[in-house]
């Protein structure tokens, strides 16, 4: 898929997306004694079989409840190397739709399709989920899940008219140790929370220039780059702004109540020059490489601070332009502790041997493990990112099977990713606050958290 399709498919996704007609929903959230019977087999299509996708569709070939039934990507690459994957599973090969842009839109027809994952560019995130919600699916969609702010208020709308559900498969939830924090800040060890800290700090420069020979050989990106060098680059060159909030701030809106007793308030971002890219080209490619001439918006790192409702402050950076180990630099503080994710290090007054000396997290994550870990630990051992992608797939696939709401929903999915487009706007207009959409609609202040409560079936 060129640059100058994709552009186009945006122009024109609102038109493309009415030609899936609202159907009934199979996922409208359960009444209380109307509890709709459990699913013996969840039926899945796939948009989006790249690398990612293919994690996604690993995990789900390993469960025996669950059935592939179809693949759309215009890939002949991506299809042929899942369909590898399914007949070594000893699977039925399903229907794959590879006829052009909008061949997901005719897979969405299917009747024999419980729950749609995409994990496709993030510009067509939002149309495709949309359309999905319209067919009357269950929606997995991968991180970011919206680019404009238009784009989570046409979630949100689209879920409200429909009631079929969206979940962000934002995988990072689940990590063992923010899972553990989640616990402890749950059973008051940290007192009163009052500040967070997160962020995507993840040198990418390898990523966003690939020719597809090698990783960190090149300088390409656009139509002669490899993988997401094809399509993600771009964004660094026309946005300035954290353009990938969701792993960091994920959890901390869980341990925040964000959405469920609490919301985002407002933000004000700053980005520094932008250096990094330009230097890469040319350390890689020369000074005499096109792709020196091109001008990177995208700041070297971006930082947003975020206020909330019940009076925190959350401090997101992204930083994917910079020679750096990676890190989603998590902290989370309260009137009684603090836990440091740098250095896996933590202090609660009172209870940590000596005063004002940190020490190790360890023997607080096997005391406070999550009990979805105790439970699948095992299982989880061999999924990819550490273990994470397992439970984000299996929210997914449980939520449908039992007909329940997901545990991160469309409103998680939302206000997340609208960090994005508004901390652009912050920026562009000289860090000014800017505020940020309650796209609950006022819900917040009655919604119970479900995170990590309503997942041991």
């Amino acid at each position: 898929m060129s640059l100058t399709s994709r552009r186009s498919f945006i122009r024109t996704a609102a038109l493309t997306s009415a030609a899936v007609p609202f159907m009934p929903s199979l996922c409208n959230v359960a009444q209380a004694g109307n509890q709709p019977p459990a699913l013996s087999k969840v039926r899945l299509g796939f948009i989006g079989v790249g690398l990612r996708g293919r994690n996604h569709l690993q995990q789900a070939l390993y469960r025996p409840d669950v059935e592939i039934t179809a693949l759309c990507d215009i890939s002949p690459d991506s299809i042929a190397k899942s369909n590898a994957m399914i007949e070594k599973a000893g699977r039925k090969i399903p229907p794959a739709y590879t006829k052009g842009d909008n061949a997901y839109l005719d897979m969405l027809k299917r009747d024999d399709i419980d729950g749609v994952v995409i994990a496709t560019p993030w510009e067509w995130h939002t149309p495709m989920a949309v359309a999905s919600m319209k067919a009357g699916k269950y929606t997995g969609v991968e991180v970011s899940a919206t680019v404009t702010l238009k784009e989570s208020w046409d979630l949100v709308d689209t879920y409200e008219k429909t009631k079929s559900h969206c979940m962000i498969l934002e995988n990072v939830c689940y990590r063992r140790d923010v899972m553990a924090i989640l616990n402890m800040v749950r059973q008051g060890m940290f007192g009163e929370m009052t500040y967070a800290h997160c962020g995507y700090e993840h040198d990418l420069r390898n990523i966003k220039f690939n020719d597809g020979t090698a990783r960190g050989v090149g300088a390409e990106f656009g139509e002669k780059g490899f993988s997401e060098a094809h399509w993600r680059t771009q964004h660094s060159v026309d946005r300035n702004g954290d353009l990938y909030p969701t792993h960091g701030l994920g959890p901390v809106a869980h341990w925040l109540n964000i959405n469920r007793g609490n919301q985002f308030v407002r933000l004000t971002s700053m980005a520094t020059k932008s250096r990094g890219l330009h230097k890469y080209v040319v350390d890689k490619g020369g000074a005499n490489h096109p792709n020196a001439k091109v001008n990177f918006k995208l700041g070297d790192v971006v930082t947003t601070m975020v206020e909330c409702a019940n009076g925190e402050n959350i401090v997101i950076i992204h930083d994917t332009n910079s020679p750096r180990p990676y890190s989603l630099g998590f902290r989370a503080q309260g009137t009684q502790g603090i836990w440091m994710d740098d250095g896996d290090t933590i202090y609660l007054e009172g209870v940590s041997p000596k005063p004002h000396q940190w020490e190790p997290f360890a023997p607080y994550q096997d005391k406070y493990d999550h009990p979805l870990w105790k439970q699948h630990a095992q299982t989880a051992q061999n999924a990819g990112h550490g273990g994470i992608d397992f439970f984000v797939l299996r929210g997914f696939i449980e939520s449908i099977k039992n007909q329940v709401a997901p545990p991160i929903d469309v409103y998680d999915a939302a206000a997340w990713s609208a960090i994005s487009p508004l901390s652009e706007e912050s920026i562009a207009k000289g860090s000014k606050a800017v505020d940020i959409p309650d796209f609950t609609r006022g819900k917040w202040k009655t919604n119970k958290p479900i995170f990590g409560l309503n997942e041991v079936y």
